[in-house]
């Protein structure tokens, strides 16, 4: 027994040795930077990307997709004359009017104290993301990420009881316009390889004069 005991003593202080001199070897600390980075493509949706401004896409938005994609919105509103508010108000003739229009609904505090009417923009910044556009509504849309797409909509929302005049597209500069604005002009360098004005002159005659003095 005694044996027995002893070996398994020893066992067990061979075990507790191994796991020290493991821990010593193999000791980590925390890391200096946590993670690693990860490289990727950037997303479309990235806030940097160039977005085309509200007028342009207007412009070329298609009523009867805005429709299909309204469908997305038909599970909280009703957008026909008269139509009865749902967990939304009820979105006939909304575009142009006041945040907040629809008589009767409770509609959030945070979009009540947004300022402004439902312009074209702000209908545009609307459905990009409820909740930026108004910290704190109770909309729990998360928005319309393609931005085609919301115009598209607001063509259709416009179309339903509001029609409104469509805003001018605006004119992409012409190619080369800025480099016309910052080109330096013949005359400034000068007519014929002549210094620009403002430069000394020099008289060739002068300048030959001079040299033969020296």
């Amino acid at each position: 027994m005694n044996t027995i005991a002893g070996w398994v003593l020893f066992g067990c202080a061979s075990a507790l040795g191994l796991s020290i001199a493991s821990g010593m070897i193999y000791h980590s600390g925390k890391p200096t930077k946590e993670g690693y980075p990860v490289e990727g493509e950037a997303s479309p949706d990235d806030e940097t990307a160039v977005v085309e401004p509200i007028a342009n896409r207007l412009a070329k938005a298609d009523v009867a997709k805005g429709q299909a994609s309204f469908a997305k919105c038909a599970a909280c509103h009703s957008i026909t004359q008269g139509g009865a508010n749902g967990v939304g108000p009820n979105l006939w003739a909304s575009m142009g009017k006041p945040h907040g229009h629809v008589a009767g609904f409770a509609y959030s505090d945070a979009l009540k104290a947004v300022p402004g009417n439902w312009t074209f923009e702000a209908m545009d910044a609307w459905l990009a993301s409820p909740r930026k556009y108004a910290a704190g509504t109770k909309m729990t849309f998360a928005g319309l990420s393609d931005a085609q797409e919301r115009a598209n909509v607001i063509a259709y929302l416009n179309a339903q009881g509001s029609n409104l005049p469509l805003p001018a597209p605006e004119a992409a500069p012409a190619e080369g316009e800025a480099a016309t604005e910052n080109a330096i002009t013949p005359t400034e360098m000068g007519n014929a390889g002549t210094p620009a004005s403002g430069a000394p002159s020099v008289d060739p005659a002068a300048a030959a004069e001079a040299a033969k003095k020296e």
